[in-house]
């Protein structure tokens, strides 16, 4: 965790929770922009309504997001049942006024714009590395292998 101790201070804390981004919450569990970035966009969507894996933004690929969304049920974010992941306020104990400014981020209801407090973040999926080809063409067997 990336958590820069002088925000949470009480002085500065007390702007910071006036109004609240899921960006600034992001960034205290990664240091990278790209995650980050993917970690802030599906806790926004998991805000919004309840997410399921099938619902996931089309720039996130599934694994990832899985691995994501598990992680905020692991530190208390969010919340797994019937499939659906969920708000929830079962914080472990960081810090005091990081549990309070998330829960002020949860209450608050305001829109934000994630692609622009992650400039430097990847939006788009990877490219396929290895395994089977994607199409199986005319003439060839598995793998890809010309067959007689």
């Amino acid at each position: 965790m990336a958590i820069k101790y002088w925000e949470f201070e009480d002085a500065p804390f007390k702007e910071k929770v006036k109004n609240p981004k899921i960006a600034d919450i992001a960034r205290v569990f990664f240091d990278n922009d790209t995650e980050a970035y993917r970690f802030a966009s599906l806790m926004y969507a998991a805000k919004k309504h309840g997410l399921r894996l099938k619902d996931v933004p089309k720039d996130i690929p599934i694994a990832t997001a899985k691995r994501y969304l598990d992680y905020a049920v692991q530190i208390g974010l969010l919340k797994h049942e019937n499939s659906t992941y969920e708000l929830t306020d079962r914080y472990t104990k960081p810090l005091r006024n990081i549990a309070s400014y998330i829960k002020a981020w949860m209450e608050a209801d305001n829109e934000e714009d994630i692609y622009t407090d992650f400039p430097s973040a990847k939006t788009s999926k990877q490219d396929k590395r290895g395994g089977r080809p994607a199409s199986n063409d005319e003439g060839t067997g598995p793998a890809g292998i010309p067959q007689a």
